[in-house]
């Protein structure tokens, strides 16, 4: 399975590739996508340029899934509403990629790559480096990427073992009686 890992900025957007065949996990690219060709106020053409950049990740890379951070709310509310239309523009070029998404929030990340939440950006660097026994520590934007591809390997194989292992069913208790969600039975 091919994941591609996004770790969605306005300004920088990390992505990172890997292969994973059973626990086993092999380094294919990792990199950025800069939006500096467009003005800095320039919204509207950052969101394109993004789009028109996981497409062509997608279109060289061929990846069977993805991996995307969720964005985090942060003390500057107008930083936190550029990053989630930046997330959103990567996510809808995945989509339209026909791509499955799965979501990660960087906690969830961090203790995946690193074994507890959080981690300095120097230990994710390092971790992946690791993991994926590169040659050298790759770039932030890139590592958190690469790091959000292999929690979703990681994720991925659990979930498919449990999915494997038992059968869902849907549940009544905490449907209301004549409400919205049809009839218990």
């Amino acid at each position: 399975m091919r994941i591609l890992g996004i770790d969605p900025g306005l300004r920088v957007t990390g992505f990172g590739v890997v292969d994973a065949e059973g626990a086993q996990l092999h380094y294919v690219a990792s990199g950025v996508i800069k939006t500096d060709a467009a003005a800095q106020g320039d919204l509207p053409a950052r969101l394109k340029l993004l789009f028109d950049g996981i497409r062509e990740l997608h279109a060289r890379y061929t990846p069977d899934c993805a991996a995307v951070e969720i964005v985090f709310v942060n003390v500057n509310p107008q930083a936190t509403l550029l990053l989630g239309q930046a997330r959103g523009a990567c996510v809808t070029a995945l989509v339209a990629c026909d791509l499955p998404v799965a979501e990660y929030s960087a906690l969830q990340m961090k203790r995946a790559i690193t074994g507890h939440g959080h981690a300095a950006k120097a230990q994710i660097q390092e971790m992946v480096r690791r993991l994926l026994t590169l040659p050298a520590l790759p770039r932030q934007d890139a590592a958190d990427a690469l790091g959000l591809a292999i929690t979703h390997a990681h994720a991925g194989a659990s979930l498919a073992r449990i999915g494997a292992g038992a059968t869902l069913q849907r549940s009544t208790s905490g449907m209301y009686r004549g409400g919205g969600c049809g009839k218990v039975r």
